[in-house]
């Protein structure tokens, strides 16, 4: 079975992306592992007083994330995929290089956003970032347009 880690982030393009990687899931009797990162700062907010954390904003939005991540998952199993879900905050390109490390991927699925001819906006830089650091083969979806 071919192990697929699908990085998502909840933007519009997150639709396409899914499509596009259970389309290859299906093709290469695959399970895809969904990843979501969020940063470590999501409780931080700054104000007259500096920077204060809140913790129940940090546990709502980690909540809101999981059902998310929750839905993308029985969307996947409800097209004849395999599929488990992760959710860790932390620097994106370490984690999703360790859990692809840790789960023996076979691939990354990234998107592209399809925006400029500028390779950092069409690519984007989590995607360019990772397309020359990791080890495991990352394929790019397109993203944009129909």
């Amino acid at each position: 079975m071919t192990r697929i880690i699908l990085p998502v982030d909840f933007s519009d393009s997150t639709d396409k992306l899914l499509e596009g990687a259970v389309d290859f899931a299906k093709k290469t009797n695959g399970k895809l592992h969904l990843i979501h990162v969020t940063p470590s700062d999501i409780g931080f907010a700054i104000g007259d007083m500096g920077f204060q954390y809140f913790p129940e904003v940090e546990q709502n939005e980690i909540k809101e994330e999981l059902l998310q991540l929750n839905t993308l998952q029985q969307r996947v199993i409800a097209q004849g995929v395999d599929c488990e879900h992760y959710l860790k905050q932390g620097i994106a390109k370490d984690i999703i290089l360790e859990y692809a490390r840790d789960k023996n991927a076979d691939y990354i699925v990234m998107g592209s956003h399809g925006r400029s001819g500028i390779y950092d906006v069409f690519v984007g830089s989590l995607t360019k970032e990772l397309t020359k650091t990791s080890p495991i083969p990352v394929l790019v979806v397109p993203c944009h347009g129909d």
